[in-house]
């Protein structure tokens, strides 16, 4: 990311709904992207999730949410060698999945820890068995992976072809219900039926005065590297096939993680533990460059939280680019990191996340005192927001800026996406449709070009 560039920020299941489907709203957000001079899009994760919605609480690392699939694809159309060569191709990952799918629903979404035990702890007789019951079912969930996979494909292909990067991103842990923990026990901290003996979070933060709980199980870091981290690599190399820069979150838990024991009441009573996040970082960058030879690193790390020196030192180490929220630069301290003037080229700044407010939504939440010296640091007045941030955004050295969509339409608190630590109201804002206006576009185009960001390669 040695070039200057900008993106939007604008998760896939917030495309403006309509019956044509998620492609044809791809294309013309692709296409709007263009026209406003951002050359890259982030995404959040785009796997298939459980009932909240949440793309970090994944059922698969590997398998696509099924609607991102082209709905004006007739189905009795698809051509069986090509299905069948796909399958080959990714039956590593696709034969389980399927199967997992199958076996959920026939016992009525309950998670695997709960199926028959035969099943729970994947005996050879019991899987044949149920592959050989499920059979339609496996078809019918493979078809429509197959249908996802080529619908994202195409979706990147006519974002690259119209010189737009893809920005995904990587969720730090996987659902306790998901085919990866059912599948590979082994690289988690579970006990002898499958149940977590310990749950992720993180401590008391900004976002939370009692941390957050999220619930996913934590990695046996040991197991991890004695197999090389095949695991994870995997999951990477996937994701790679999908994106073209891809968000490391919550890097901080590569360094040490928070480790929260079962049955606690809240975050607190976590504890650090070291990770394994050198020796692992060290097999991913070996392996994007022999997958993709030639092409810019990927990666980006989301070291947001409670960061200590070892997390600055792991990403310095592999000269990977952080991340700087210009909500957080406010406290009135002088050195904090997130204030414009004190941004590096090697990061990627936004004015919020989707884990925060609107920048609208955020500015109207501050009291007097923190608004005077936002108004202060940005030369700001009455009517300036979200603009001024945007512009404070796109300005800074930081290499890229990326901007949510609300942000650039100018919604209120409406339009957020997410509230960490809440499991009710989020992951469902939609874009209204035709926000993006050309006249916007126009705007967006004159200050990418004046700030050096419009490359569109």
């Amino acid at each position: 990311m040695s070039v200057r560039r900008a993106g939007v920020l604008l998760p896939v299941f917030s495309l403006p709904p309509g019956a044509a489907g998620f492609a044809t709203a791809a294309r013309a957000f692709i296409d709007w992207l263009v026209e406003a001079r951002f050359p890259v899009w982030q995404v959040l994760p785009i796997g298939p999730t459980g009932a909240d919605g949440s793309p970090y609480w994944l059922r698969s690392d590997h398998a696509t949410h099924p609607a991102l699939a082209d709905a004006s694809i007739d189905r009795s159309t698809v051509s069986r060698p090509a299905l069948v060569a796909w399958y080959e191709r990714e039956q590593h990952w696709l034969a389980d999945y399927a199967l997992f799918e199958a076996l959920s629903a026939e016992h009525g979404g309950a998670p695997w820890q709960e199926w028959p035990e035969a099943l729970r702890d994947r005996d050879p007789g019991a899987l044949a068995r149920a592959r050989q019951h499920h059979s339609a079912a496996v078809e019918r969930i493979v078809l429509e992976q197959y249908l996802a996979d080529r619908g994202w494909a195409e979706v990147r292909a006519y974002a690259n072809s119209h010189g737009v990067w893809l920005f995904g991103d990587l969720p730090i842990y996987v659902a306790p219900d998901s085919v990866e923990a059912w599948v590979h026990r082994g690289q988690f901290q579970l006990d002898g039926s499958g149940q977590p003996v310990a749950l992720a979070g993180v401590p008391p933060d900004y976002f939370a005065v009692d941390g957050q709980l999220w619930g996913n199980p934590v990695y046996d870091w040991n197991t991890m590297a004695a197999d090389g981290f095949a695991w994870w690599r995997a999951r990477v190399r996937r994701a790679l096939e999908r994106f073209d820069l891809l968000r490391l979150d919550h890097f901080r838990g590569l360094a040490a993680y928070w480790r929260v024991p079962v049955g606690a009441a809240t975050a607190r009573e976590g504890e650090w533990r070291a990770a394994g996040g050198a020796a692992l970082l060290r097999r991913l960058i070996d392996d994007a460059r022999a997958q993709a030879p030639g092409r810019p690193m990927p990666f980006v790390a989301e070291d947001l939280g409670i960061i200590t020196p070892d997390v600055d030192a792991l990403r310095q180490q592999f000269a990977l680019p952080g991340m700087r929220v210009l909500q957080f630069a406010f406290d009135g301290s002088p050195d904090n990191p997130y204030l414009p003037h004190r941004h590096t080229r090697d990061s990627v700044v936004y004015t919020g996340t989707h884990d925060n407010d609107t920048t609208l939504g955020w500015y109207g939440s501050l009291d007097a005192a923190a608004r005077e010296y936002v108004d202060f640091v940005l030369r700001t007045r009455a009517g300036d927001m979200p603009g001024a941030l945007v512009h404070a955004a796109l300005a800074s050295v930081a290499d890229l800026a990326v901007i949510p969509a609300a942000d650039l339409i100018g919604l209120g608190s409406e339009a957020r996406i997410n509230v960490p630590g809440t499991v009710q109201g989020n992951w469902r804002w939609r874009l209204p449709a035709g926000a993006l206006t050309r006249s916007l576009a126009e705007r967006c185009a004159r200050a990418n070009r004046v700030f050096g960001r419009a490359l569109l390669r």
